[in-house]
Formats: structure tokens, sequence, C-alpha cells
């Protein structure tokens, strides 16, 4: 089948030689320079010609894969009304990152973030028996979130185009069918995109459900951090990852007060008593849902507030200001301990692992100026619960093997939960079961970025030169550069239209009055895989072929280059 044959000349495309002013990492720079995207605000973009034809390969790929594991394809409203969000909780949950808007009647509605609300009504209408299910579902839509910090481009906008599947069934066998489907599907998907990722164990959050995996691309412009075991293999998002800490025994002496006046910070602390910060026990204070709750850390170490979030959501987490400790003549500022009474009715005490009961610490004494020494877990201070939000740092033990960890920089591209029954619960999603009662329905959720996808591959692939696409999602398979002579521009024209008539997708630069030199770099800046230039050799037959890539160079006749090109597509 004839494939299209795009012209320079005719196309809408300007390419510039300088990054953006507000660009920080490779993808942002390089899709505006090349002119596949363009800003139309914070955080929203506008997908021009090479641009769309790169989202739509993406949007190709995992399309064919989901149909493959028998989804089927449906489009929802992006505009919703807020009752089904009230109805699962997650109108309140998720805060300022939904968009909310009203009607000219009044009406409120919302922007849609995810659609488990939407899908579970769906199915709850369709579905009335055991025999309609397993069923899987999926959409490619734009979702929206407003980011109060939008950047890096298209990576992280308050507009985005994501795959949203939700599998639902009878039963928690028939849900972990789905969900090892999902997962290979995903490995297809990210291997055929060509993309370097990780699978990795992964916290819920707001989504809810019990089994949660992400599937991560490293990349130095990630905003995720994820754990790996160099011997046996682990890996987790910071978030999920766990530490064993074995039980501690032994006498410790009674608590002592020390005199340790202007030292509110541990630093200051360990260098006047000449100890190590980790002998220390840290006591943050946060407000969860506006009350005040202690977080206690060793003193090397420092909470993880995004941990701390998950796994207190849907409370909202905020760290203590001046003003919460006014009417507070308990809690003295920089001086604060779990231990006491007056502690114990102060604020609820959270704590880390590693904070064991029999562990004992050098800590606050709830008195100006005064730290207290041998104050010992399970003695002196309880902890009213066990999280583990400590930063993690390489070296620490891996959970499975022990051997010390390593950390690295990823962006997410894929996220698969079990979710369970939490939707069908709010919304009473049943079917009529074998044994003719009602059976509650369990659920799956299945999301990649698609538009999250381009810029990640351009992240992975670019070079010094510009983009570099992998042939799958490129927006052509090869960019016929005409030199510049009109004989050499016909001959270019000619070869693409045979390239073309062959099915294999071709960019052809035609401009009239553009030098070689510009061609050449707008070539290399668009970045298909490969690139043949019609220059020189033109009078005698010859063309040359560049691997985009490789930067491989080969002069060939007409007739070979034509032959190795379409033989690519057979």
């Amino acid at each position: 089948m004839a494939a299209r044959v795009q012209r320079l000349s005719r196309s809408m495309l300007k390419t510039l030689r300088d990054d953006p002013a507000d660009a920080e990492t490779t993808s942002h720079k390089l899709l505006v320079r090349a002119g596949y995207v363009r800003r139309t605000a914070a955080g929203i973009w506008s997908w021009l010609p090479l641009g769309k034809q790169v989202l739509e390969n993406v949007t190709r790929v995992v399309r064919e894969e989901m149909d493959a594991i028998g989804g089927q394809e449906v489009l929802l409203p992006a505009l919703l009304p807020k009752e089904p969000y009230e109805q699962s909780g997650r109108y309140e949950e998720y805060g300022e990152l939904l968009f909310r808007l009203r009607d000219r009647k009044g009406g409120e509605y919302c922007l849609g973030p995810t659609h488990e609300e939407i899908f579970t009504q769906v199915v709850k209408d369709q579905c009335a028996s055991y025999k309609d299910l397993p069923v899987i579902l999926y959409q490619i839509q734009t979702k929206y979130r407003d980011e109060a910090r939008p950047r890096s481009g298209i990576l992280r906008g308050r507009e985005f185009v994501m795959k949203d599947a939700y599998s639902f069934d009878v039963s928690d066998a028939g849900l972990a069918d789905a969900y090892a489907l999902h997962r290979a599907a995903y490995q297809r998907i990210f291997e055929r995109l060509g993309l370097d990722y990780r699978i990795v164990s992964a916290v819920s959050g707001a989504m809810g459900g019990s089994a949660s995996e992400e599937f991560l691309a490293p990349a130095a412009a990630g905003e995720d951090t994820y754990v790996q075991c160099p011997s046996c293999g682990y890996a987790a998002n910071t978030e999920a990852y766990t530490i064993t800490v074995p039980p501690v025994s032994g006498d410790h002496p009674p608590v002592e007060d020390l005199d340790t006046p202007d030292t509110p910070t541990i630093e200051t602390l360990a260098a006047q008593l000449g100890v190590p910060a980790s002998a220390t026990l840290k006591n943050l204070l946060v407000t969860v849902d506006g009350e005040i709750v202690a977080v206690g850390v060793p003193g090397d170490r420092e909470v993880d507030m995004g941990k701390l979030s998950e796994q207190l959501a849907p409370a909202q987490v905020e760290l203590v200001t001046a003003e919460d400790f006014v009417d507070r003549p308990d809690l003295v500022r920089g001086y604060v301990g779990p231990q006491g009474g007056m502690a114990r009715t102060a604020f609820r005490y959270l704590a880390d692992p590693r904070v064991a009961p029999g562990t004992a610490w050098i800590t606050g004494a709830n008195k100006p100026d005064t730290h207290a020494r041998n104050v010992v877990c399970g003695r002196d201070f309880e902890v009213d619960t066990y999280l583990d939000v400590a930063v993690v740092r390489p070296g620490d033990p891996c959970p499975r093997c022990g051997t010390g960890i390593e950390l690295d920089r990823a962006i997410e591209i894929g996220h698969i939960f079990q979710l369970g029954r939490k939707y069908a619960d709010a919304f009473e999603l049943d079917v009529l079961g074998q044994d003719g009662k009602p059976a509650r329905v369990t659920m799956g959720s299945y999301g990649v970025g698609v538009s999250r996808a381009v810029a990640v591959l351009a992240e992975q692939t670019a070079d010094e030169q510009g983009l570099c696409w992998p042939r799958e999602i490129a927006p052509a398979d090869v960019h016929v550069v005409a030199a510049g002579k009109a004989a050499q521009t016909d001959l270019a024209l000619e070869v693409a239209e045979q390239l073309g008539a062959a099915g294999v997708r071709v960019i052809v630069d035609d401009r009239a009055g553009v030098s070689p030199g510009v061609k050449f770099t707008d070539a290399e800046l668009i970045g298909v895989p490969t690139i043949l230039v019609v220059g020189r050799g033109a009078k005698d037959g010859l063309v040359e072929l560049k691997d985009r890539r490789t930067g491989e160079r080969e002069e060939l006749a007409v007739a070979d280059a034509l032959s190795r090109l379409t033989a690519r597509t057979a």
C-alpha cells in the first residue's frame, strides 16, 4: 500500500536554532526546536503536524496491543458531572489537582483526571450477569489535572493523552489473570516503542486497590526515584520500598536531661554532644487534616514527604508553620520529644521502623534548651503507628536479600493496579452469579502515558544533533534531502515518489532557497531513522544513505538504495 510523501516545501514546519528560554529538559528543547509541539499556555501544548504523527504512531502501538488481549475501545466524555466522583470520595481526595467548573445553570462538573467511576457506571448499566464478564474496556483520551507547577514541556502538563483500561471480573482469580495480561501487553508496547524501562513495585495512592506496579523509563529528567538491587533484581518506587528492622534488646540507663542551648537542629545538637546524627531522634511536626502529628526518624535521615502523604492519603499532609505553635505552649519548637505524659497528649506519634522497641535515642526533652539522653522506645515512649517514611539512600539494605540498593531517576510511563472492589462497592456493581445470587465485581486499572511516551523517547534517544526516533514511531521512515540544484531536487522527488509507492513513509526536503547546510541540520534535528542525500553524486546516479542513529554513511546507486529501503517495509 502506498505511503504518504511529505514535501517540506508544502509543509508547515518552522525549526529553531536556539533552545526555548524556559526549557530545561532535552525533550522540551528538541520537540519545540524541531517543530513538533508549540506552547499554548503553561502546561498546555499544541501538537503540530510532525508531532501529531509521532503521537498517532504511539497511539497505534498501544491500540494494537490492547486489542490483542481482547480490549474493547470506547470513548467517554472528558467533561463529567461531579456526583460520581463524590460517590467514590475522590472529588475531595483530588483536591486542587481537579479542574472544577459550573455550567450556565449552576451545575457542577469536573474535567476527567481518570475514569474509574465512569467506567464502573458503564459496566453497571451494560452487564447484568456473570455471562457478560470478564470484559476489558479502554480508551485513549485527553486527561486534565491542574498541576501547581507544569514543567518539562509535555512531560508534565495540565492536559495529556493517556490510555486507561479497566478489567471487570467476578473473581479474584479472574482479576489476577487480567492483570497478567495487561502486564505482558505493556512489556510488548514499550519494547515496540523502543523504550528502556523497568517494572517496579509501587503504591496505589488515590487510585486504591492492592497489587500495583509502575513501568519506569530511566532518564536524567525523571521526577521519580526508584531503587534496584544489583544482586537479586528487586526494584521498587522509593514510596513502595520497605525495610526490615531486626528486634533490639538490652538494658539502658535512665533518661538524663542535657543542657543544650542553641541546638534547635540535629546538626547543632550532634556537634555539641560529639555524637553521630544517627544517635539522635528527629521529630518532624506536620499537620494531618489540620491535626498536629509528630513523625520520628533517625537524625541522619529526612522524612520523605511523598511517602508520608501517600501512606496517609486521602488526608492532607502539610509541614507545620509558626502559626501552628501559637497557643500551644506544650510544643517547644526545636526541642520536641515523644517521651513523657505531656507529649502523649500533645500529638499523635508516627515513626519510621528504625525507631524500634528497645532502641535508645537522644531527643528533645520538651523543655527549652534541653535534650534528653537514653530515651528508649517501648520504655519511655510508644509509637502509635509505624510508617516507612524515611528518605531512601544508596546502600540501604535490599528487603529481599540484604544487598545494598542503588538509586536511579526515571519517568513513569505506565501503572497497573489490582483495584479490587473499591469502586464496585462505591457504585454497588453486582452481576448475577452462577449460583443465582448477586456477585460483586472486582476491577483492575491500567494506564499508559501516551503523550508522555513521546517525550520519554526523545529523552532516551536524542543526541547532540537532535531527535533520533525509533522507526516504529518516527514521522517517516526516510528523510530525503535535495542538496539544492534543480536536477538534484527533481531526482529527490522522483526517489521519494517511488519509495512512497512502495509503502515507505517519506519526508522530502525540496525547499527552494534553503542552503544544503540548513537542510542537513534540520534532517538531523527532526530525527527520522534514515537520511537519503541527493547531492553531488546525483549526476552519476548515486545517492548517500545515512543511519541517523549510528551515523554510518554509504554511497549507493539509486536503484540499490531504493531496493534496500523498500525491503525494510516488505
